[in-house]
């Protein structure tokens, strides 16, 4: 018996960011991308850079609507959206799906076509998990996170033991 809820595994798993091969994102079916900013896109607190400018330039290109969801304030939140040219929502409350249904809302597309991109396991994937979306955990961009970060990260470490057991056993 498991004392982890599969609600907390992501649906994949990528390293980085940055390195996701999109292409085969959007031959899955995903239209539309929600991506959560600190240590997602770019370090804790950390600016807009232009990796993420790229990224999300990309994307566009590509066909892709994008969506910042973030528990941030407005102010932080709609800076960075703004200097990648995303849509967005703040003080989205995560992990509970509101945040998500409101972008849900603004990308005007069904659950099956979004994917979650986030770095936090009790924010980001289980939160796009209540919400009924496909989700991608990725590894933290950089090391420096505030104290409270850190200590989630301390117990998202038997959530992701599991999920490495699960994915053996799936193989």
């Amino acid at each position: 018996m498991s004392y982890i809820s599969d609600n907390l595994f992501p649906t994949y798993f990528s390293k980085n960011v940055y390195r996701m091969n999109f292409r085969k994102v959007w031959e899955a079916g995903y239209r539309g991308i929600i991506f959560d900013i600190d240590n997602t896109l770019v370090g804790h607190d950390a600016p807009v850079d232009d990796h993420a400018k790229r990224l999300i330039e990309i994307l566009h290109g590509m066909g892709f609507e994008t969506v910042i969801v973030s528990n941030n304030e407005e102010p932080r939140v709609k800076s960075f959206s703004d200097a990648i040219g995303c849509k967005y929502i703040y003080k989205a409350l995560k992990p509970r799906a509101y945040g998500y249904n409101k972008a849900l809302e603004v990308l005007h597309m069904p659950k099956k076509q979004v994917l979650c991109i986030g770095d936090q396991i009790y924010t980001d994937i289980w939160g796009a998990n209540r919400a009924g979306l496909d989700s991608v955990l990725v590894r933290k961009l950089h090391e420096y996170e505030p104290p409270h970060i850190h200590l989630k990260r301390v117990l998202e470490m038997p959530v992701m033991w599991m999920y490495v057991q699960k994915r053996k056993k799936m193989k």
